[in-house]
């Protein structure tokens, strides 16, 4: 069983992390340099629009196979390492929550308006924060893999 529950738990912060280098190395510089300012909020819009629901699903695959491995090994007796990557998991989770909730709710109130200039501005907030997500993610990574 714990094996199935480390593999669930690999899968969620590939796609999450994944996603975040994706979009961090690839789809953003690409867009600043192939395309002229009206069409880059577009493709980074719609292209957040589609991820943001595989990070939801990751969030809930992290969060479950993490409290269940934690639960399992019981929380006194788990690593500090365990307690560090699930603190820093939360944080990141509750981030993503902001940014789902705050910039990406603009964005989306913007677009519908057809507001590129607006969507733009969501964008640049929403990359700030996605690469803080990421420096954490890989943080709780290292300690995990090197905290012995």
């Amino acid at each position: 069983m714990n094996g199935l529950l480390i593999f669930v738990h690999l899968v969620g912060a590939m796609v999450w992390m994944g996603g975040m280098a994706f979009v961090l190395f690839s789809l953003r510089p690409a867009a600043f340099a192939e395309l002229e300012p009206p069409l880059r909020p577009r493709i980074m819009f719609a292209s957040l629009r589609r991820f943001f629901p595989l990070v939801w699903g990751s969030i809930a695959l992290l969060l479950a196979s993490g409290l269940w491995l934690m639960l399992q090994a019981g929380f006194a007796h788990a690593p500090p390492a365990w307690h560090a990557m699930f603190g820093i998991g939360l944080v990141m989770m509750a981030l993503f929550g902001h940014i789902y909730f705050a910039p990406f709710k603009r964005a989306r109130r913007a677009a519908a308006e057809q507001d590129w200039s607006r969507v733009a501005q969501s964008l640049q907030q929403i990359h700030k924060l996605v690469a803080i997500n990421f420096t954490l993610g890989w943080i709780a990574i290292a300690l995990v893999t090197l905290w012995r």
